[in-house]
């Protein structure tokens, strides 16, 4: 292996993790029935849900998944022609 490979190997291991503890620490949607009629949105949460603790881990964990997938192509077309 080059070291190359050994870096993108870290690299993307160690993000696969912090995505898993991510996807964890997410809570799941329990809205029910509310959710596939239409609930109102008109709640403090509803109209606020940008600016939640659980909306900021769901748009890291967006973001981590994007770059993980940059990441694993790179090293696809790398490892190609190294």
């Amino acid at each position: 292996m080059t070291p190359v490979q050994i870096v993108f190997g870290v690299i993307l291991t160690l993000l696969a993790i912090v995505i898993i503890i991510l996807i964890m620490k997410q809570e799941g949607n329990e809205q029910g029935l509310g959710a596939i009629s239409g609930g109102s949105s008109e709640s403090f949460f509803g109209r606020n849900k940008g600016k939640t603790n659980e909306a900021r881990i769901g748009f890291v964990t967006k973001i981590c998944v994007a770059i993980f997938c940059v990441l694993a192509l790179v090293a696809v077309v790398v490892m190609l022609f190294v």
